[in-house]
């Protein structure tokens, strides 16, 4: 709880900035022990250019934002708040045509769809952090044509040099009839032991993740064969120079399918607890357990992905399910979660239907 005078100078000797904001795809989400959300990469570059790092605090509406920041719980709320008169006199709005011209451009681009185009919308910051909204409000009209760049995920080497996002499109199978799918066939094969599933199950979600590019990098971040992420792929031991090896980035998937399989372990059926597998992959565990929160409490069964997980995954890209108090990871993607998964069990189908 920050004094009632707290400013800029308090918030760059404390070394942290705390961001009040909601869950959404244009302000904040996680995803594989990553943060992202077109909102939180600018307010994180603006908390670099004053020198501090950033902490996020979550609500879930916006009456309780301007609450948590008139107890002094953060520092700005890094949000699309609609600009309301009534609230002058509480807070101090800041970018207020910045934000409105960004996210209009967001609509256009139908990046987000959870507003009006004739809103006009801000941050905000406490009236009493008068040198925190000057210094904010300075940041936004200074780099506002930089917003794009500023809050678009880049990736680089560990020389600085950046790498584009690439994948290739369509990577048909070598030859199905004599049971060749991929020219890494013998890494899946060897690899697929140590989780316990079938390797034309694995070889199907390298399809999913990189059509077979061992070199392919998401606009997310996401890297190689099986696509890790850099949170991942620190988490699994995988060196930076080591992500694009195939053999080394199957691996690290394949210890991932383990941790995930120990993670599910209460769903009894194996063939069950491999859809769940791949959705986590995919999404994270967090979010799917939230799908199956949501699933248990609407009296459909949490251990059963047809018909009952997979249509509550597939809303949590809706804010109605995303901001349901139950839900502990907010929004994620659901539409490609819920493809993801039966994208993968029908091209195993196919592998195992046409190979030997």
């Amino acid at each position: 709880m920050q004094s009632e005078n707290w400013d800029l100078e308090d918030i760059q000797m404390s070394g942290e900035l705390i961001i009040l904001t909601i869950y959404g795809p244009a302000s904040y989400f996680e995803l594989h022990g990553s943060c992202f959300g077109h909102q939180y990469m600018l307010a994180n570059e603006y908390a670099k250019s004053i020198g501090v790092g950033i902490r996020v605090d979550v609500s879930r509406s916006q009456k309780e934002l301007i609450e948590k920041l008139e107890k002094g719980e953060g520092d700005i709320i890094v949000y699309n708040l609609n600009v309301s008169d009534s609230l002058r006199s509480k807070v101090t709005y800041c970018g207020e045509k910045e934000i409105t011209c960004f996210m209009d451009s967001l609509l256009k681009m139908k990046t987000v769809s959870s507003f009006s185009s004739s809103d006009n919308m801000a941050w905000a910051v406490r009236k009493q952090s008068d040198n925190l909204a000057h210094s904010l409000s300075s940041w936004m009209l200074n780099n506002r044509n930089s917003f794009f760049d500023m809050a678009t995920v880049t990736i680089s080497d560990r020389k600085g040099n950046k790498i584009l996002p690439r994948r290739n499109v369509y990577a048909p199978a070598l030859n199905l009839a004599k049971g060749e799918i991929s020219v890494y066939d013998r890494i899946f094969k060897r690899y697929s032991i140590a989780c316990d599933w079938d390797w034309r199950l694995l070889a199907a979600q390298a399809y999913q993740e990189s059509a077979f590019d061992c070199n392919a990098v998401s606009w997310m971040g996401a890297m190689g064969l099986m696509q890790i992420m850099p949170a991942t792929a620190k988490h699994l031991g995988i060196e930076e120079d080591d992500i694009f090896n195939p053999e080394i980035n199957v691996r690290g998937a394949v210890n991932l399918i383990k941790e995930l399989n120990s993670h599910y372990s209460d769903i009894a059926d194996r063939s069950e607890r491999r859809k769940f597998i791949l959705a986590a992959y995919n999404a994270g565990p967090g979010h799917v357990d939230d799908a199956r929160t949501l699933t248990a409490k609407s009296g459909l069964n949490p251990n059963v992905w047809n018909n009952n997980v997979d249509g509550y995954v597939l809303k949590m890209s809706d804010e109605r399910y995303y901001n349901d108090p139950s839900v502990r990871h907010g929004y994620f993607r659901g539409e490609e979660t819920y493809k993801y998964v039966y994208d993968i069990m029908r091209r195993w189908d196919v592998y195992r239907k046409n190979g030997k």
